[in-house]
This record gives C-alpha cells, structure tokens and sequence, in this order.
C-alpha cells in the first residue's frame, strides 16, 4: 500500500501564533478551521493543530552524529533549494535552532543537509534534503 498524502495532528496553545508561523514563515497555505482546530498544507501533506493544554516537560533526546536530536519530531525532506532558501529565511527571521543548517553524515550513506527547531508551541520540527534522493532510505 502507498499512501497518497501522510496525515499529522499536533497539540498547539493558540490557532494564531500557529497561523503566522505556518502560514507566513513557513509558507504553508491554510486548510479548514474550527473553534479549537486548523489544518495546512505542510509540503503537500495534512498537518492538523488542535488547541490543547500543554504542560511543561522535557522532551527525549538521541545522540545522532555528535547532537542531541530531539526524538518527538516531524518535518519534510526539500529539494536542495527549497532548503537552503528556508534555512536562509528562518536564520533572517532569528529563528531559535536546536540544531542549526548543516550537513550531517558527509561523505557517508545518507549524507543530508538538516535542521531543527521548534514551533511557537514546542513542537519540534527537522527539514532536511539530500543531493542524492537514492539515499533517503539508505542503509
């Protein structure tokens, strides 16, 4: 079976900080909306944020290539452009990394460009790409 677009719901504190950093910064366009819900387009695929409580807690972290990723996370994987253009507009818009741009593995199987961060609710987002799509299931 072969999905035809991944679905991801997520816990946010407000529709609006939500709104403008998924609509504008991100440049995902909105889908529908309820009192307490908001759909995007997140590079082609449904993203859903319900408005929920979220207490404070420390996410699980693994050590992958020397740096301490955060293991709850979601993201996409870009053409080579669109991230080092992304990378370019989060870094002028002072974006908070947890782990800034930079190329993971290189010269190993599944060399890629990455990046992480989190949303204004805590959720923590990684973008990545690979010069060479063969890789993205490599072993």
């Amino acid at each position: 079976m072969k999905a035809k677009v991944f679905h991801l719901a997520a816990p946010v504190l407000d529709k609006e900080t939500t709104r403008t950093f998924y609509g504008d910064l991100l440049g995902c366009t909105q889908g529908r909306e309820a009192e307490r819900w908001i759909d995007f387009n997140f590079f082609g695929h449904q993203l859903s944020f319900h408005v929920a409580e979220i207490g404070d807690h420390t996410e699980p972290t693994n050590n992958v290539d020397g740096k301490q990723v955060p293991v709850r996370h979601f993201g996409a994987i870009l053409d080579w452009d669109d991230w080092e253009a992304l990378a370019e507009k989060l870094c002028a818009a002072g974006t908070d990394f947890i782990i800034e741009p930079y190329i993971r593995f290189k010269g190993d199987i599944g060399e890629q460009a990455t990046m992480f961060f989190k949303d204004p609710s805590g959720n923590a987002l990684e973008f990545k790409s690979f010069k060479d799509e063969s890789q993205i299931f490599a072993t």
